[in-house]
């Protein structure tokens, strides 16, 4: 610095400026902000949805906290059937970085929660400085459970917000959000169910409105008086068939009885039964007296009965013959 009398002035020279105090708390912020957001932290893309109708809650604060309380006030009166699990964490000072973070992996192993609620009510922007340590939001990111903050209030953005899946700001905003209230839920139904009723209403109208058509089409078609017209063709039909086959076995009737007077005339049976009889020489049937000489035994079959006889002459045959 120098100074000039005869003017009155000072002449200030800085050669570096650097950040103190606030300053370099806010620099240190912006640089940990720009290194998570170039690593995709804060992407959309890697955001979870939240459970539409979570059964177990796990809430990451202080016990002694205000915003523990209005957590529960706030859950009981929307939902009282939810199972609330406390992950106690301290949330402010030195301490509560490293607190926090095993709170959540607390909740990690446990594996029970549906979601995770990170919350702390209001304050001075030191008190939630821990909400902006890199520990917090590595924790908050590698959590399997989808992760809702609300944290101070509506103007406060941390860190751990950003890499939230989702942010409420404020601890009874967050669960508000977190779970649906059951008149929400049963004005819900209502409404589905009335939906219901008027898309039933109106597919049984079309459904009335087909059957008249197909009804129309029937009757245009005159379908019962083909099936009658073809029950008629089918009766006669059966009549022709029923005709052929009479005849049929009336013609092998007739040949049947034709065979069988045949085989009578042919019947050697028939042949004895009008005072003939079969002789065998031999076991062969004779035809030939001048073959079967004297002493041979012979065979006679008549009507009824058999006879043996010898032949003692044949001389008469052979006289007959000469």
């Amino acid at each position: 610095m120098r100074l000039y009398p005869k003017r009155g002035s000072y002449q200030l020279t800085v050669w570096q400026v650097l950040p103190v105090g606030k300053g370099l708390q806010a620099l240190r912020y912006q640089q940990l902000r720009s290194r998570l957001a170039a690593e995709g932290l804060f992407d959309q893309a890697r955001k979870r949805p939240l459970p539409a109708y979570p059964q177990t809650l796990a809430v990451v604060t202080s016990p002694e906290a205000a915003a523990w309380g209005d957590i529960q006030r706030t859950l009981s009166q929307r939902n009282p059937t939810l199972k609330i699990l406390l992950s106690p964490a301290t949330v402010q000072g030195a301490m509560a970085p490293v607190s926090i973070a095993n709170a959540i992996a607390r909740v990690t192993r446990d594996r029970r929660a549906d979601v995770l609620l990170l919350a702390r009510g209001g304050g001075a922007s030191e008190d939630l400085a821990c909400f902006d340590d890199e520990r917090v939001v590595a924790a908050i990111a590698q959590s399997p459970s989808p992760v809702i903050t609300g944290i101070g209030h509506e103007r406060d953005e941390s860190l751990a917000d950003l890499v939230a899946d989702v942010c409420a700001h404020t601890p009874t905003a967050a669960a508000e959000q977190v779970v649906p209230s059951l008149s929400d839920l049963y004005t819900e139904q209502v409404q589905y169910l009335q939906r219901l009723t008027q898309l039933m209403t109106r597919r049984r109208g079309q459904a009335r409105s087909q059957i008249s058509g197909l009804k129309a089409r029937l009757h245009r078609l005159q379908l019962d008086k083909k099936i009658a017209q073809h029950q008629r063709d089918l009766h006669w039909q059966q009549q022709q068939l029923i005709a052929s086959l009479s005849q049929r076995l009336q013609l092998a009737q007739h040949q049947h009885q034709l065979l069988q007077e045949k085989l009578a005339t042919l019947d050697p049976e028939a042949v004895l039964r009008r005072g003939y009889a079969l002789v065998k020489a031999h076991g062969q049937i004779a035809t030939a007296a001048a073959k079967i000489a004297v002493g041979t035994e012979l065979e006679i079959q008549l009507t009824h009965g058999q006879l043996k006889a010898t032949v003692t002459d044949n001389s008469a045959v052979l006289n007959h013959q000469d």
